[in-house]
């Protein structure tokens, strides 16, 4: 654990305004803010699409859930929203960051229904192997993958339609794939590209990928409505206030069920 190179869990945990965090990914943190000013504002919409996404996948009667790319535990984590509607629900945290499993396995270490396991989304058949991730998961019956604010760390060297094509062959019909993913699409100031660049000096890399890409990421998927949107138009409470410009964020959010065998 180097606390002189910014490492990517921790700026999100700071973004979020958690404590978890060293001073280089502060001072990293602050120059993606200084090039997108509302970069707080969207991490907090990721954790609240996520919020929704799993309230309503477990309320469809989802009772598994793995969490590619977990990050540090933080307020709202998928377990906690999960089990409001299915206390039985089983939860798998997959990260490959040491720091993100240490505090994992403290804080999950009396709910035997949650797991934390080390795991690298760029090799999927590792995860999918795990026995700790089989002891909780049934892939006969349907799985929730959660991949959000992960895939645009992973390079289009590492083929991410085929990491997330290797998940969905292993999950039964009437499971789900959740996705979010920063995007260039209405970067016209380029203040997005800026503050990707800032990661180049980080433990991982920006891709920003265009609304083709994201949905590729979806094949073999049906979306669920309203499709692939923005993250504070996916499904927003009752009684929210829309931001301004909410179809135009910088980060695309998607929700899509695996179709039925031969269907």
């Amino acid at each position: 654990m180097d606390p002189h190179t910014p490492n990517v869990p921790r700026m999100y945990d700071y973004l979020l305004g958690g404590k978890d965090n060293y001073a280089a990914d502060r001072e990293a943190a602050d120059e993606v803010i200084r090039h997108a000013p509302d970069t707080p504002f969207l991490a907090r919409e990721n954790r609240a699409f996520l919020r929704r996404a799993v309230r309503f996948l477990a309320e469809s009667g989802i009772r598994q859930f793995i969490d590619i790319g977990s990050g540090l535990p933080t307020q709202g984590n998928v377990h906690e929203i999960a089990h409001q509607v299915a206390p039985e629900a089983h939860v798998v945290y997959v990260d490959r960051e040491p720091v993100v499993l240490a505090h994992g396995r403290a804080l999950l270490a009396s709910t035997p229904e949650v797991t934390v396991i080390q795991g690298d989304a760029r090799r999927p058949g590792d995860i999918l192997d795990d026995a700790e991730l089989n002891r909780l998961i049934d892939f006969d019956q349907p799985v929730a993958v959660l991949m959000l604010a992960v895939l645009h760390f992973i390079g289009d060297e590492d083929d991410p339609p085929g990491i997330v094509a290797r998940f969905r062959d292993a999950m039964a019909p009437g499971s789900h794939l959740v996705v979010s993913h920063v995007t260039g699409d209405f970067d016209a100031d380029s203040r997005v590209r800026d503050a990707g660049a800032v990661y180049e000096k980080a433990t991982y890399q920006i891709t920003l990928r265009s609304r083709a890409d994201v949905t590729r990421l979806f094949d073999g998927f049906e979306f669920v409505d309203p499709g692939l949107t923005t993250l504070s138009m996916w499904r927003p409470d009752l009684g929210t206030t829309i931001p301004p410009r909410a179809d135009r964020q910088w980060c695309y959010a998607g929700v899509g069920r695996r179709a039925e065998q031969g269907s």
